[in-house]
């Protein structure tokens, strides 16, 4: 099979069965017949699902995965990846925020270049002036810790040769940061700058969104565990630093120092640093503790296909 093209659906009705004839049009423009269209139902709670199903019966190059519930954005992305079968992959949300005509631009780009991946950057980052600041920051913050390089823009729309997808898959992490992934798995790689629209309002909460930017650290960079050790060896010297100036001013000067409002602020200054280093190893055990459980990253319920 010559291309396979995966996205998912999660709120999804209104824009499947245009998402569909779009993408479908731009498919047997490139490979005829030979292509595949990889749906992942992410336990959508809207129409979805029904709407796949009656699209299924229409058209033999569709199949539909429907997952036993909601696993996350990224799961349901990996999933369909792994399902898919083509020589080339297509990436790409089915909100039609990304145009489904970008797998020609893409695909004339790789055949161009002769490299692995093309890949979407935003010409233009959409939303609020609050949105696209704490957007921009935490990549900078990312890339910092980690050394990743990560874009600040990156779309999820990106065409990819099988090479490159059986090295992506070969990673068996059970908490996804799949841009990280994207951008370690090497190879070449390219980018374009696209339009992306804005048709609807984001599914990420404020409260995913920091579950995100805490998943991305962990699973990337070690520098927090680094930093509690070198700050409490900063902490150690300035202490002792403080017990040698006391003990001089003692036989020296014969003082005795009277500071319960500073010896107050200090111990609470000290237990709140330590609650808080207590915090981050125990983030990153519990990262530990999730992927040694080697839970499955998604349960299929049923695979839904014409044949």
């Amino acid at each position: 099979m010559k291309l396979s093209i995966v996205t998912t659906a999660y709120y999804s009705s209104p824009y499947i069965r245009e998402f569909h004839s779009r993408v479908s049009a731009v498919a047997r423009k490139l490979v005829g017949d030979d292509y595949e269209i990889v749906f992942v139902n992410d336990g959508s709670p809207d129409d979805s699902l029904k709407i796949l199903k009656s699209l299924v019966n229409e058209d033999c190059n569709l199949k539909v995965i429907d997952l036993s519930r909601n696993f996350g954005h990224y799961k349901a992305l990996w999933t369909g990846l792994s399902h898919a079968k083509g020589d080339r992959i297509f990436l790409i949300d089915s909100d039609l925020e990304e145009e489904p005509e970008y797998l020609e631009l893409f695909n004339s780009k790789l055949n161009e270049i002769g490299c692995d991946v093309v890949y979407g950057i935003q010409s233009k980052r959409r939303g609020r002036f609050w949105e696209r600041w704490n957007g921009k920051l935490f990549y900078i913050v990312l890339n910092w810790l980690t050394g990743l390089g990560h874009s600040h823009d990156v779309l999820v729309a990106r065409l990819m040769t099988r090479d490159y997808l059986d090295a992506l898959l070969s990673f068996q992490e059970r908490e996804i940061f799949i841009s990280g992934l994207w951008q370690i798995t090497g190879f070449h790689q390219v980018a374009i700058p696209v339009l992306k629209h804005s048709t609807s309002d984001t599914t990420y909460t404020f409260r995913k969104k920091i579950a995100l930017v805490i998943n991305a650290i962990v699973s990337f960079s070690d520098i927090p565990l680094k930093a509690i050790f070198y700050v409490g060896c900063v902490i150690l010297l300035l202490a002792v630093v403080q017990i040698l100036y006391l003990f001089i001013l003692r036989l020296a000067f014969d003082e005795v120092l009277s500071g319960w409002a500073s010896l107050m602020a200090s111990i609470w200054l000290l237990g709140g640093m330590i609650i808080a280093f207590l915090g981050i190893i125990g983030i990153y055990l519990s990262k530990i503790f999730l992927e040694v459980k080697r839970r499955p990253l998604s349960i299929i319920r049923k695979i839904y296909f014409k044949g």
